[in-house]
């Protein structure tokens, strides 16, 4: 796989390593790229502290009056739907916009599409101003896609399976001319055509309010650092943080979501090469 320096295009090739993984985050480090997040109230906090840890800047805005302001100064911007407004779905547009305009990486985490006509109308209209990367559930990307009648939402959770919405992702990301990634117990990424598995992570994450929300925002950092490689990014960044929780699980004082919570910061910013290279599991499946 091509190295963070100089990417040529965005194929990841099947004699792709965890070495590329480790290459990635490192860049990411060295860069400590500003991601401007417009996000939701609960997941503010471990969204900013998850970029703090792996090095970044993190920058909490959604005021319509500056919006515009943080993208300019900004290297990525995330948009999470989880707090829906009038004024706040405003704002994500202006700053989706402001971002294609400038030709910065923006990424939209479709919390809860599907779940209330309004929510899936604001994701339709954020996909609709070009993301970079989709990162979602199963049940949102196929809510997304227009395949909401073959599973359904349970509040911001998914009843569906990675593995059911990998069609839909592989549509949406065609569709659209974006990377689409689904999490789950494997995680899947696609650009319409190459499929990628990520097989790092943990249940227990499911435990942990917003930490969906914060792997999205670590994607947005790591697209700052593979320019024109979103499947790269992507896969890469899943891979960090699955391990991340992997090796927060081997060393918390009890094995429950609140010590995960704190380990997973450690581990985020304490990760090693060895961690890495031994552990990444991204496997090119088509």
């Amino acid at each position: 796989m091509a190295a963070a320096s100089g990417p040529q295009g965005d194929q990841l090739q099947l004699e792709a390593t965890s070495e590329s993984c480790w290459q990635l985050w490192q860049a990411v480090r060295a860069k400590r790229p500003l991601v401007h997040c417009i996000t939701n109230f609960v997941s503010m906090d471990i969204m900013a502290n998850v970029l703090l840890a792996a090095g970044c800047s993190p920058a909490m805005a959604h005021s319509l009056d500056e919006v515009e302001s943080f993208v300019t100064i900004s290297s990525a911007l995330l948009v999470n739907m989880g707090t829906l407004s009038s004024d706040w779905v405003a704002a994500k547009k202006l700053a989706a916009k402001k971002a294609v305009e400038l030709g910065k990486p923006w990424v939209l985490d479709p919390v809860g599409c599907g779940a209330t006509p309004v929510r899936t109308a604001s994701c339709l209209d954020l996909l609709a101003c070009r993301p970079t990367v989709v990162r979602g559930n199963a049940s949102e990307v196929l809510a997304l896609a227009g395949a909401a009648g073959s599973s359904g939402v349970k509040g911001v959770d998914s009843t569906a399976a990675s593995g059911d919405a990998v069609e839909a992702a592989k549509s949406l990301a065609s569709k659209h001319g974006c990377v689409v990634a689904v999490s789950g117990e494997v995680d899947y990424v696609t650009d319409g055509q190459a499929l990628v598995a990520v097989r790092n992570g943990s249940p227990l994450l499911t435990l942990i309010t917003a930490a969906g929300c914060s792997l999205t925002a670590l994607i947005a950092a790591f697209l700052v650092v593979a320019p024109g490689q979103p499947l790269m990014a992507t896969s890469h960044a899943l891979a960090v943080f699955g391990l991340a929780a992997e090796e927060g699980l081997q060393l918390a004082p009890r094995p429950g979501p609140g010590s995960l919570r704190v380990a997973l910061l450690d581990c985020l910013h304490l990760m090693e090469r060895a961690a890495v290279v031994e552990g990444a599991r991204i496997e090119v499946v088509s």
